[in-house]
């Protein structure tokens, strides 16, 4: 299941959309101009398409992966296949812009989880 988020994310369904694949993390795309996130799902792939459905623009969709039970700054993961665009400057899985990087890490705070939050019952 992958959600398009409108408003913060509740913890009952972040754990839920964790639980559902990957136990310990979720997957995520933003859309770093209209500052928007699809988060969920097997496939960062499907989540971009929800994006680009709804109006985004390819360059400005980047994916990553969120472990809310990880330390503060160790909670994503800035490495997805979609990231690989060399034609937009990045020939890698993983974002190599800290300004995109920057941009990604706001939107998942403002709509998943700010830093002085904490998910609780951490899957075993």
């Amino acid at each position: 299941m992958i959600q398009l988020l409108e408003k913060k994310i509740t913890q009952e369904l972040l754990q839920s959309l964790c639980l559902e694949y990957f136990k310990t993390f979720v997957k995520f795309v933003v859309d770093i101009h209209r500052s928007k996130i699809a988060i969920g799902g097997e496939l960062h792939a499907d989540a971009e398409s929800m994006l680009l459905e709804s109006g985004s623009d390819q360059k400005d969709l980047w994916g990553g992966n969120f472990y809310p039970w990880h330390a503060l700054g160790e909670r994503i993961e800035y490495t997805s296949f979609i990231n690989i665009r060399p034609k937009d400057g990045n020939k890698s899985m993983e974002i190599l812009s800290p300004d995109i990087r920057k941009k990604v890490l706001n939107i998942v705070e403002q709509f998943v989880l700010i830093p002085s939050e904490t998910l609780e019952n951490e899957p075993e």
